[in-house]
């Protein structure tokens, strides 16, 4: 049976808990529910972030929305609804906002200062796109220093070309290698239901 290297090393892969971690919600936009750039199960992944995070609100745990944010008149426009915060998971009083423009959320943003201001806490990562923005944060997070949990069940991707067959790779597919490849080294990947209180 494959092994991770995390596992092979012995590493503790318990889902960091709610009181001990932060809370990242990464891109959960208006802007992947409609369009070009809808996700595969959006809404499914987007309910159990926002049951997620009422959690989180309930146990005081900090919480941090980052925003993708494009150029006007494109995708994730900030003047416009598509890059807004969906309602789902909409930030309120003393919830910090933190806008991005690459895929790495901690790239030329203030998120490592943020997630300092709570030296023992670790992050639990959440949104879209499982392959991209999430996969991005991840890895640089333990660059950082951290060791994050990423919850598969409130992430979402959508299916992309494939290079190697020239076909298609399904979201479904997609999104399971994405996490595969994170759990490797870089994260605890765990179910919302199991990320404990």
């Amino acid at each position: 049976m494959a092994q991770t290297l995390l596992q092979l090393s012995g590493a503790n892969l318990t889902p960091t808990p709610l009181s001990k971690g932060v809370l990242v919600l990464i891109d959960i936009q208006n802007e992947y529910f409609d369009g070009p750039l809808r996700l595969d199960n959006v809404e499914e992944a987007a309910k159990v972030a926002a049951d997620l995070l009422a959690r989180a609100r309930q146990n005081g745990t900090p919480v941090i929305h980052i925003r993708h944010k494009g150029k006007p008149g494109g995708a994730f426009d900030p003047t416009a609804p598509r890059g807004a915060i969906h309602d789902s998971v909409a930030p309120i009083e003393g919830e910090a906002i933190i806008d991005k423009g690459l895929p790495n959320s901690y790239a030329g943003t203030t998120l490592a200062q943020a997630l300092a201001a709570y030296p023992d806490r670790q992050p639990i990562l959440a949104g879209f796109q499982t392959h991209m923005c999430l996969s991005a944060t991840a890895r640089s997070a333990l660059d950082h220093g951290a060791m994050p949990t990423v919850v598969m069940d409130a992430a979402a991707t959508r299916a992309l070309p494939d290079p190697v067959t020239g076909g298609e790779v399904p979201a479904a597919d997609l999104h399971r290698m994405s996490l595969a490849a994170l759990a490797d080294r870089f994260a605890v990947i765990a179910r919302a239901a199991d990320i404990p209180d």
